[in-house]
């Protein structure tokens, strides 16, 4: 087998894994081997790329190798679940930035040869678009889930946009067309990087989950146009991958939302005062006590849990796991009701859960767990919102209207574990909780949890 064979045959091998590794984070169960196997056919991609291109100097590559390897050590083991979200903001505008920068440096290399053809000025120009509009959205999103970014908005911002857009499009055409003039390359990198923040800042945090899916998407897309640009095929089929799966899944969130990709990207930011729904609920809210919890759950036969961001925030899925063993030696049978936009990102209660050691068995996807709800005794709500709030189903006047929600009020009795009454993301007060078949059991989620796992363990 002759040199370039073997280059070929590496480049085979890792695609492949590539696809089987995607196949395989396609379901929970077997989401870990989907990794590994991604993780496998990027190590024979990098290690056949540097082959094939004849790196002479390792000693930067290896530098920037232990670095990045220490950075992601430390981040795996740092970060906390509940951070998750904002890794991935961050990882997508990382990839985003790789790309303009690889792309960048390729293309301004081929002009000072002056070998420069159609194929690489257009590869190189759509590269430095999409790769810095997802640097910058990611940022803000990275902001936005930190919740350290506020935006009060003008009414204004959808022309600046759309003349962003335009300026955008022109110096697209003008690196294409005059390659060797050198300002229509920085002049694209700049609006691209205005155009990512403008596009992003003023969406709700409701909407974050989608976002997170679609600049994923936009990744995939710049890392496939930068294989374009190294004449790469391997880069190709990757970023191919990565932007397909994207926005496949950006479609299922937004259909989970009841929402057009477009009503997501240009809508309105809703700008919430935290608390100033409490007095909406009046004196209808039924409040508990773990003890009166733990009655309940002793002669319910069925027990559904429904996870929200607040779990993730009290860091409550261990004691989820602890309260499920109890019920279930106690003959109750215990079920999780996913909703798909439910935390910040996709799938994110799914790996809080599996984080547990909680069964994939036990976990049911809305199509799933809602024919069932009208057979729960009890359906435990912990930190959910909106995902749960009847409001999106019975009032056609509501900003959620129309969104897919999980029906845990046609359940026996409803437990919602909350610190308040504050609303979810959509800003809006929630019927569930002044149901005749609600109880609000106020506290932190874990330590809630833990206190009715103790009342059932003493009676």
């Amino acid at each position: 087998m002759t040199f370039p064979d073997a280059i070929a045959v590496g480049y085979l091998l890792a695609a492949v894994l590539f696809i089987l590794g995607l196949k395989a984070l396609g379901r929970p169960r077997t989401a870990r081997r989907g990794n590994l196997l991604g993780a496998t056919g990027m190590f024979i991609a990098i290690a056949v790329t540097l082959l094939d291109r004849a790196i002479v100097d390792f000693r930067f590559l290896a530098l920037g190798v232990a670095i990045g390897a220490l950075v992601g050590a430390l981040l795996a083991l740092k970060v906390r679940m509940t951070g998750m979200p904002e890794l991935v903001a961050l990882f997508n505008g990382f990839g985003g930035a790789a790309s303009v920068l690889v792309a960048g440096a390729a293309f301004l290399e081929v002009v000072d040869t002056g070998t420069v053809d159609d194929q690489l000025a257009v590869a190189a120009a759509v590269t430095v678009l999409v790769g810095a509009v997802t640097f910058t959205g990611s940022m803000v999103a990275f902001g936005k889930l930190r919740e350290s970014l506020r935006w009060n908005g003008f009414s204004g911002l959808h022309i600046v946009r759309a003349a962003t857009g335009a300026v955008a499009l022109i110096l697209v055409v003008g690196v294409v067309v005059q390659p060797d003039s050198l300002g229509w390359f920085w002049g694209l990198a700049a609006a691209g990087l205005l155009l990512g923040v403008l596009a992003t800042i003023a969406i709700g945090g409701a909407d974050m989950p989608v976002v997170i899916a679609l600049l994923n998407a936009f990744s995939g897309v710049a890392a496939s146009t930068t294989g374009f640009v190294l004449d790469n095929p391997l880069l190709i089929i990757a970023g191919s991958l990565v932007g397909a799966s994207g926005l496949i899944l950006t479609q299922i969130m937004c259909t989970a939302m009841n929402r057009s990709i477009l009503d997501v990207v240009f809508s309105k930011a809703v700008v919430v005062a935290r608390g100033s729904h409490d007095d909406a609920y009046g004196d209808g809210v039924t409040s508990t006590s773990a003890e009166e919890v733990a009655m309940l759950l002793e002669v319910a036969s069925r027990v559904v849990i429904v996870p929200g961001y607040g779990l993730a925030v009290a860091q409550a899925q261990h004691a989820v796991r602890e309260l499920m063993t109890v019920l279930e030696g106690a003959g109750a049978e215990v079920m999780f009701g996913i909703h798909p936009v439910a935390g910040r990102m996709p799938g994110h209660m799914n790996v809080l859960l599996a984080e547990a050691e909680i069964g994939y068995e036990h976990l049911l996807e809305m199509d799933r767990v809602n024919p069932t709800f009208a057979q729960t005794d009890v359906t435990i709500v912990i930190g959910a919102n909106d995902v749960v709030n009847p409001s999106a189903r019975d009032d056609a006047g509501s900003p959620i209207a129309g969104m897919p929600i999980l029906d845990v009020d046609e359940s026996g009795t409803v437990i919602v574990v909350k610190r308040s009454l504050s609303p979810g993301f959509a800003g809006i007060p929630n019927p569930l909780f002044v149901a005749d078949n609600t109880l609000m059991l106020f506290g932190d989620g874990k330590q809630a949890v833990l206190d009715i796992v103790a009342a059932l363990m003493e009676g």
